[in-house]
């Protein structure tokens, strides 16, 4: 399992909602790219970037940052995962052609499902879906959109079945309750969508301990014996709950005996 630090980009700052409210804001820092390039440096093979502006208007108004990080890891060997506002192909190719790996569609792809289905086999590997989904009293699990300030009345796991087929790279699954709050990441949901998807699944949301990642790494579909892709850390890192290189250790299984938390 790959270990994605995360950087929220609003307004070209490192920031970090709680529950995805935008009202609720801490910044971490006014220079995205020297951060990407701190977690480069600390080891990571991903590093996970999301427009928050552009999700919320569907404005790309942050892509020369995400540009700018690609650039500064690329000569790393770093692939960078990058969503927000995605809408259009000509949004996905102006990202890839800047050099993004892969490109997270989540608005759109909740809206037209369709949509996803005519990109991504053109595409191959490059495109996932992303999920962001709010745990209901009921049970279930109601799919947002628009930088999760839109309800949609979609349940989770019928949306993420109709991706089975359509040759995306990943579906990138947030319960957004847990997101920013430190509370732990929703094992139970995570891993119903390894159990119900042959997709491969990035966990967000939650990530608070090295015990989480060594929880999450430990998740593994009963289908087919797949892990988990990869784990999204971003309030944790920031907030020095563990280090980046801690974190790769505890996500791959390197993690010294005796350190979990």
């Amino acid at each position: 399992m790959d270990l994605y630090p995360a950087i929220d980009l609003r307004g070209g700052r490192c920031v970090r909602l709680r529950q995805g409210e935008y009202a609720d804001e801490t910044v971490y820092g006014d220079d995205p790219v020297a951060m990407a390039r701190s977690f480069a440096d600390a080891g990571a093979r991903w590093i996970h970037v999301v427009d928050l502006d552009a999700a919320r208007t569907g404005e790309g108004t942050n892509r020369a940052v995400v540009a700018a990080i690609v650039k500064e890891v690329r000569a790393l060997n770093v692939s960078v995962q990058t969503g927000g506002g995605v809408r259009t192909e000509a949004d996905i190719d102006e990202l890839l052609a800047c050099g993004v790996a892969r490109v997270v569609v989540g608005t759109q792809a909740v809206q037209d499902p369709d949509f996803v289905a005519a990109v991504a086999p053109t595409r191959p590997g490059a495109v996932a879906v992303g999920l962001d989904a709010r745990l209901l009293v009921n049970g279930s699990y109601e799919v947002a959109a628009h930088g999760w300030t839109a309800g949609t009345g979609v349940e989770l796991f019928g949306l993420l079945a109709r991706f089975a087929d359509c040759g995306v790279a990943a579906a990138v699954i947030t319960e957004i309750g847990r997101d920013g709050m430190l509370t732990g990441p929703d094992l139970d949901g995570l891993s119903r969508a390894l159990n119900e998807s042959p997709i491969g699944i990035v966990a967000s949301g939650g990530v608070s301990s090295l015990a989480d990642l060594v929880a999450l790494r430990h998740l593994r579909s009963g289908l087919d014996g797949r892990d988990l892709l990869g784990a999204i850390a971003g309030k944790a890192i920031y907030e020095h709950r563990f280090t980046v290189a801690e974190g790769i250790a505890a996500s791959s299984g390197t993690l010294q005996p005796g350190r979990k938390d």
